[in-house]
Order: structure tokens, then sequence, then C-alpha cells
């Protein structure tokens, strides 16, 4: 192909394109049309056939008129646009800094005898129906549970939860000072000797403070319980008072739990339902709580062991389902099948105290968010299969700082963090 109509093909392209749409195609088309108007002006001498010297003809050009085709020519009439404060320029300046923070967290558990021992995942080891041939169904339990209970039962003598002193079982007054009408000097302590609370009002204060602890950690279920005891009229936090209490005052007074407008509804309509059926006193069956509005199955079996002291059944929260089931005792879905499945082969001498010490162990160890695998003697044993040590993780932030310059004004600064995190297995 000749220099000469590779000019005048790229002359035509030029005249049809649309130069007017962005800002490099403007320039890209004034190249063009210069390159072509050069070449239009400068043919190159026609060769012989068959051959083809192009670079002979480039090279007799002078170097002021070689242009590569995107270059701009000097003379070449552009519109450049005005730039101001609605258009600023950017400049991205060299500011940086280098902020490095590590995270670790303990691969080795720390003994009694000041020795390491590593952590080792279990495996699991659930409780197994076995069918005999007359039919008849036997459930083998987990066969590492026994070992399992016992070193939580050790580690939970040793650790302190809120459970243990605001726990819903003692929550209810066994004795009260009697109020009288206010004096005008503060009487002493000892003006009016303790009384022992009525036992039907033990019971119904039990039954409250189990409503109140749905959705509720144990330290505001205490302190929503010691408001109804201390600011209800005397005597108190009484089956009486709560049927005499507007609804709004009752509200006020248990706003810190959560749901606490639902259980309003539920414990005045429970406290209706005491009186009219259960001669103000609370039923003494499952099967008569669980029909109480706001109490479920789990409410019952502990109302019947701290009110009535008969254990009918084990009291499954969620803490007793998440944590036997990260064991792999079983693989259940709902509380009441993990009740079941529980039931079925734990021995029941251990069905009141396994909520108690399971409650526990999950608010301070087995934490359902940043479960502390490293202070556990499960996870050096290897008895638990949900053991895990986390990651040392670094976190990296690099500080960017970028300015924005105007024509008018003066400059902005934004600046901006990004930040990188590592992890690394050791």
């Amino acid at each position: 192909m000749k220099t000469s109509r590779l000019a005048r093909e790229t002359a035509k392209i030029a005249e049809n394109t649309d130069i007017t749409t962005k800002r490099q195609t403007k320039s890209f088309a004034a190249s063009i049309h210069a390159f072509a108007a050069g070449n239009a002006a400068n043919p190159a001498p026609k060769q012989e056939d068959g051959v083809s010297d192009d670079s002979s003809s480039l090279s007799s050009l002078a170097p002021s008129e070689l242009m590569d085709i995107e270059d701009t020519p000097a003379n070449a009439n552009l519109r450049k646009r005005k730039r101001g404060i609605e258009s600023p320029s950017t400049t991205v300046t060299a500011a940086s800094t280098l902020d490095v923070k590590t995270r670790t967290s303990p691969r080795k558990v720390k003994q009694e005898d000041g020795s390491l021992a590593k952590i080792k995942k279990g495996r699991k080891q659930p409780a197994k129906k076995v069918v005999s041939g007359s039919g008849e169904v036997t459930i083998h339990p987990p066969a590492n549970w026994e070992e399992i209970y016992t070193a939580v039962q050790e580690m939970r003598r040793k650790v302190f939860a809120p459970v243990d002193t605001m726990g819903c079982e003692t929550l209810a007054e066994k004795t009260r000072t009697p109020r009288v009408s206010l004096p005008t000097k503060p009487l002493p302590p000892f003006a009016h000797p303790l009384t022992p609370l009525r036992k039907q009002d033990q019971r119904f204060q039990t039954l409250i403070a189990l409503m109140l602890s749905s959705q509720t950690k144990d330290t505001t279920t205490a302190l929503a319980m010691r408001r109804l005891q201390t600011e209800l009229p005397s005597p108190g936090l009484t089956l009486e008072n709560i049927l005499a209490v507007s609804p709004e005052t009752l509200n006020t007074l248990i706003h810190a739990v959560g749901f606490h407008n639902n259980k309003t509804k539920y414990i005045k309509a429970t406290a209706l339902i005491l009186k009219e059926r259960y001669h103000s006193d609370i039923p003494d069956t499952v099967e008569g709580l669980i029909s109480l509005p706001g109490v479920g199955p789990k409410m019952a079996y502990l109302c019947m062991s701290a009110a009535w002291g008969r254990t009918e059944g084990i009291g499954v929260d969620v803490h007793v389902h998440r944590i036997t089931n990260l064991w792999g005792w079983h693989k259940t879905r709902e509380p009441e099948e993990t009740r079941k499945a529980l039931e079925s082969w734990l021995p029941r001498e251990k069905w009141h105290e396994i909520n108690h010490m399971l409650v526990g162990f999950g608010q301070t160890l087995c934490l359902p968010v940043g479960r502390r695998c490293g202070e556990c003697t499960l996870s050096t044993r290897g008895l638990c299969p949900g053991a895990v040590a986390e990651k040392n993780t670094t976190v990296v932030k690099r500080r960017r700082e970028r300015e924005i310059v105007g024509e008018v004004g003066g400059a902005i600064k934004e600046e901006g963090v990004d930040v990188a995190v590592k992890e690394e297995d050791v």
C-alpha cells in the first residue's frame, strides 16, 4: 500500500468522524487531520511494480515533519475547556503512613502445673439408638459424656458466672422488712425484724422472674425484678399488686428487659388467670404452667424445680441447646428437641443441675461469639469437636491523602484510610 493512498483514506475517515463527543476524540481527530494534510501536501514518489519501499519515503521527510498519529500539531486551533472550582484538577500527594497492629490469641493452654498444652479438636460421638430383635429401643449415651461433664463441673467451680447470683431461681425474696407509712426520720434497720415471705408469693416471684428472663441477660432481669420488689406499693411484688398496677406503670418498671411491651400484657393476663383458676397461686404441673401466656417449656420445667422443688424435665435454653450440639451429643434444631434427646439417656439426678452448669459455662468460656477455647480444658484433652484456635491477625492501616486544587480558591484535602487484614496460621 502506498503512502499517498493511505493519506487519502485517512482524510476521508476524519471527515466522516464526529469529533464533538469527548475531549480525547477532539485531539485525536485533529491529529488525524494534520497527519492527513501533511501527507497530501507531500505525495510519495511512485514506485515501480513489485517494489515497496515505504521506509525511503518516510526517511526523506525532515525531522520536524515526522509526527505520531496521536500527536497534536502546534498550530492546531483546538477549543480548551475552561476549568474552575466546579471542575477541579486532582493532585495525589505522597503522604502515607503505616500503622501495624497485631492481635493474637493463645494457641496453647497453660495448665495448672505451668506447662503448655496444644489445643486439640475432638471427634463427635453422639448418642446412638439401638433397636433389639424384639423391637425394643435403647439409647446409648455418648461414649465420653461423663468425662466432658466432670471436666465442665471442675471449670465451673473455678469460674464465677452471672447466673450464680442473678439467675431466676435466686431472685425471689425469702424475707422482707414490712413497709410502714413513711416516718419523719429514717428508721434504723433493726426497727422492724425480717418477716418470712409467703410461699405463694415466693413462687409467684419465681414465675415472674422466668417470664422476664426470656431474651434478656441475667443482670437486666435482676434489675427489673429489684424494681418490682421495691417500687410497687407495700408489700411489694405480689399477685394483688400486679393486678392493681396500671399497665403503663408496669411497663415502665420492666422497660429494661427485652420485649417489655409484650411481657407487660403477659404478666397482667397471667395474674388474672392465677386469681380466677388457681386460687392466687401458680400451677403445680408443667401443663398448667405452659398454658399461661408467655410461658414456654423451658420456663415451666425450671419453675417446677425452683418453685415446687420437683424436677420433671430439663430446662433447655439457648446455652444448653448450643453447647450440647457443639459437643456432638446430638443434632437438633430446636431446644424442645434437645430436651427430649437429653432426657432419653442423661441420668435423672442431673436434669436439674445441667441447666445451671451449662448456662454459666456459656456465659464465661463457651461464649456464643468468641469462644475462649484457649482457656477450656476440653480443648487440651481433645474432648470438644468444636475447639478452635484463632489465627494471628495483622491489621495494616495505610493513610492516603488527596489534594484537590482549583484555578480559583485554595486547595481542599481529602483523606482516607485503606485497611488490609492479613491472617497467619501458626
